[in-house]
């Protein structure tokens, strides 16, 4: 997995819109026996695709971080992001791809995930938090405060850090970050560096390997 910091950013105004997501690990095999995923993971080096229907979430929270982390060969790498939370979020058919350059023999492979299906119920998240690169969605807010300080979203939530989980991981504390009390988005296509969950429900889950280089979208 990948290391992974989340600091400050010197961006004055920051304000973008994500969902959530969910990297492809070994703990997946924990999540298919006991039908839930409770985990900080990432793709190590790699960004992954994502794509949804609709996600509907309440208590979202969002500001302006730096990622670092190391590439599979070693290498440390920086990445600019907005890093978004959910409370709670429930998502409609959920799809996931991360593509594996050079493997030996076959080439590009996909890892590709999916759940909250039309025979399934939908995804459903808790204390969900997402560090996305770019977005692309139609979305409502309610209840929407933009030009908050950074710190305060975190106040808001209960934590030390803002919009983090109570841990001494944060991005400047006075930097640019919004807030809403709902959040629904449709139309999802998202790319991102990590998630950060309490629990994934993953209703409906399939994982499947391609060696054509298939993504989400």
């Amino acid at each position: 997995m990948e290391s992974q910091v989340r600091g400050g950013t010197r961006w004055k105004r920051f304000a973008v819109v994500m969902v959530p997501s969910v990297a492809a690990t070994a703990a997946i095999g924990v999540a298919l026996a006991q039908g839930a995923l409770a985990a900080s993971f990432s793709v190590s080096g790699q960004s992954f695709k994502v794509s949804a229907d609709s996600l509907e979430g309440q208590g979202f929270a969002q500001y302006g971080a730096i990622d670092q982390g190391y590439t599979l060969d070693g290498k440390k790498t920086i990445h600019p992001v907005a890093v978004s939370s959910f409370d709670h979020a429930e998502i409609t058919n959920l799809c996931q791809s991360v593509v594996t350059p050079d493997v030996p023999v076959f080439g590009k492979v996909s890892l590709i995930l999916r759940a909250g299906g039309k025979n399934a119920h939908k995804v459903e998240a808790d204390q969900i938090y997402i560090d996305v690169a770019d977005l692309k969605a139609d979305a409502t807010f309610k209840g929407i405060d933009i030009g908050v300080a950074a710190g305060d979203t975190a106040k808001s939530k209960g934590g030390k850090g803002p919009g983090m989980k109570g841990g001494g991981e944060q991005a400047n504390p006075y930097g640019f970050a919004q807030q809403a009390d709902s959040a629904t988005l449709t139309g999802v296509k998202q790319t991102a560096w990590a998630t950060t969950a309490g629990t994934f429900q993953l209703s409906g889950l399939h994982m499947s390997l391609s060696t054509t280089g298939k993504e989400c979208y």
